[in-house]
């Protein structure tokens, strides 16, 4: 008999086909506590367990629950009452580790094991139909390993359903890292071979074989990064004395660069696989409306626009009024929450107009970066936020700029941050920018049509959050070919198509004046920086800084931005420190700590380093 089973589907709907419901997709809990039997007795008992094995997936909008979000030095935000922004500040244990996915995703695992075993048993279900819920439930197999081995380093592998009254002493071990790596990889292509390229309808949001190779390629990129190959040849690993209890290494302490090529090869396979399914960067939006700018609409709509062809695979459970897009929007009573703020360190990694640093553009004048100038819009902003780069535009809103955000009556607003402005911390506690500054990216700029200053929140315009896109795979490709050494010239192809996308010139056009941009260690700098102006917001920083070895200088300092109890120009306009706490314990926080409880139930089982 096994233990109550929970129904809850994941949502496929609301987001793909215009005017039907989600109520039949949401939390469907059958009162009776049915057997396995049960939950295969027919085709629609199947379709429902099928569903209930993506209900372990962790909701990366969600900033209450992404370990991910809103978590580095992206942003800080008003809601320091939360339980993500706890986490930046250092204080988890494996006691209290604040976010821990360990056990839910462990219980996503045996959910798709309980599937496979069983689903043959399902009567009027097509042999089609079986195959392919099959090799979903080894997609997300595969995939909550995956999250696993990125939070928690090398994890114990399950191959099959277990006895939940096992005796401790059966418990496997941790696996080594590399053989974590191989059955994850093994798992998405033995998946893939039987899931289709794309899933349409009210299947939008369920496994697909792109994202299966597309995640396979992340899997193999992280593990020839740094922090899991021997400290990549430029530093010493972490791990040297990371065994188990039985003496064996877990994580690699010697670098291979081999590892490079693997996932070289893994991203292109991925990328031509994607391009003949018809997957494309998004360009020439048609959505009508504001930004006028072309350039600024492709890359504020670029995930945005439901049809776009850059998703390769979403999570598409809707957004509540306390999450993503309400927190962005400008203040409104009861409406919008104003919160979400880009720290100085972000906004100075967004390129100049020319595509470049901005400490490397001769003409952006570099050390007056924080003198006043002349606002676009009129009045007056930071020398900083001017001559800047599309994407910056687009994403972020500054002091004296505008937010595409419709109103009843109007399509923008124009924000301004000094403590008594439309968008100040005046005397409020909560719902205010900490750094005079706004996040726009992932805000759907017709997102508050609806609502009016006296109304409750709502979300109309919500959207599937992108968990892979066809950018990504790009930059993989071309991030693994530097760090491999070879073909260079096809490494900067593909970060410029990422480039040109976003309205800039390509590597050569602009580095040339200054120099070129052709040795390794400068092409790394590029790639990297392109990752976190391109991903800014996307759920990949936090993972980023961990697997390059190089977390300690951004996750371990407080936030800056401009004075917000300033209400003047000369007093605003001043570089100041954010108050929150921020702490980075290296090396114990590039991995997660494994919760206690799980550790003193399992006897083979030790704890990351440092916790």
């Amino acid at each position: 008999m096994m233990k109550k089973l929970k129904y809850i589907l994941l949502i496929v709907v609301c987001f793909t086909i215009p005017n039907v419901g989600c109520q039949n997709f949401l939390d469907v809990v059958p009162d009776e506590r049915p057997t396995e039997a049960d939950a295969f007795k027919d085709e629609f008992a199947a379709e429902n367990f099928l569903y209930s094995c993506y209900s372990s997936l962790p909701t990366p909008r969600v900033g209450q629950n992404a370990i991910d979000l809103m978590t580095t030095d992206e942003v800080v935000t008003a809601f320091e009452h939360e339980t993500f922004a706890r986490f930046p500040k250092g204080t988890f244990t494996a006691s209290t580790p604040v976010i821990s996915y360990w056990a839910t995703l462990y219980k996503g695992i045996r959910q798709c094991y309980i599937l496979i075993n069983n689903i043959d048993q399902a009567p009027g279900l097509t042999t089609e139909n079986k195959a392919l819920y099959k090799a979903e439930a080894k997609f997300l197999v595969a995939y909550y390993h995956f999250l696993l081995v990125r939070m928690y380093g090398p994890v114990v592998i399950v191959k099959e359903v277990k006895d939940i009254e096992s005796d401790a002493s059966t418990y496997d071990a941790r696996s080594k890292y590399d053989d974590c790596v191989k059955f994850i990889c093994d798992m998405f292509d033995e998946a893939a071979s039987n899931l289709p390229p794309k899933q349409t309808g009210s299947a939008y949001g369920r496994a697909t074989s792109t994202a299966a190779k597309a995640i396979k390629a992340r899997m193999l990129l992280y593990a020839a990064s740094p922090l899991f190959n021997g400290g990549g040849g430029l530093a010493t690993s972490f791990y040297t004395d990371f065994k188990d209890k039985a003496g064996v290494q877990l994580i690699p302490t010697t670098f291979d660069k081999e590892k490079w090529k693997k996932a070289a090869d893994a991203a292109k396979e991925a990328i031509d696989f994607a391009e003949s399914q018809g997957y494309a960067l998004y360009k020439n939006s048609v959505v009508p409306g504001l930004p006028s700018n072309p350039i600024e609409k492709d890359l504020r709509y670029t995930y945005i626009d439901k049809t776009s062809t850059e998703i390769i695979w979403a999570d598409t459970r809707r957004e509540g009024i306390y999450d993503f897009q309400n927190k962005s929007t400008p203040f409104l009573n009861a409406g919008a929450y104003n919160g979400v703020a880009p720290t100085l360190s972000i906004i100075e990694q967004f390129y100049t107009e020319n595509g470049l640093p901005i400490d490397k553009d001769p003409s952006f004048g570099y050390a007056n970066r924080y003198g006043i100038g002349v606002s676009p819009f009129g009045g007056t902003t930071l020398n900083l936020n001017l001559k800047r780069e599309p994407r910056f535009k687009a994403w972020i809103a500054y002091h004296n700029s505008n937010y595409e955000i419709q109103r009843p009556g109007v399509e923008f607003v124009k924000v301004l941050f000094r403590k008594n402005d439309n968008c100040g911390i005046k005397t409020r506690s909560n719902n205010y920018s900490p750094t005079g500054y706004l996040n726009k990216k992932g805000v759907n700029p017709q997102f508050g049509s609806g609502q009016a200053q006296e109304l409750q929140p709502t979300v109309s315009e919500s959207y599937p959050w992108p968990v892979v896109r066809l950018a990504e795979l790009y930059l993989d490709y071309a991030e693994a070919l530097i760090e491999y050494g070879v073909d260079l010239g096809t490494a900067k192809t593909y970060i410029d198509k990422v480039r040109v996308r976003a309205g800039i010139p390509t590597i050569d056009a602009a580095w040339t004046p200054i120099g070129g941009a052709n040795d390794l260690a400068t092409l790394r700098s590029i790639v990297r920086q392109e990752r976190t102006i391109e991903f800014y917001l996307e759920n990949q920083r936090f993972w980023d800084l961990r697997r390059w070895m190089i977390a300690e200088p951004y996750l371990g300092v407080k936030a800056k931005g401009m004075n917000i109890q300033g209400t003047s120009d000369a007093t605003f306009f001043t570089v100041t420190e954010v108050i929150f706490p921020r702490a980075f314990r290296s090396p114990a926080f590039y991995l997660m700590p494994i919760p206690i409880g799980e550790i003193n139930k399992d006897e083979t089982l030790v704890q990351n380093p440092g916790y």
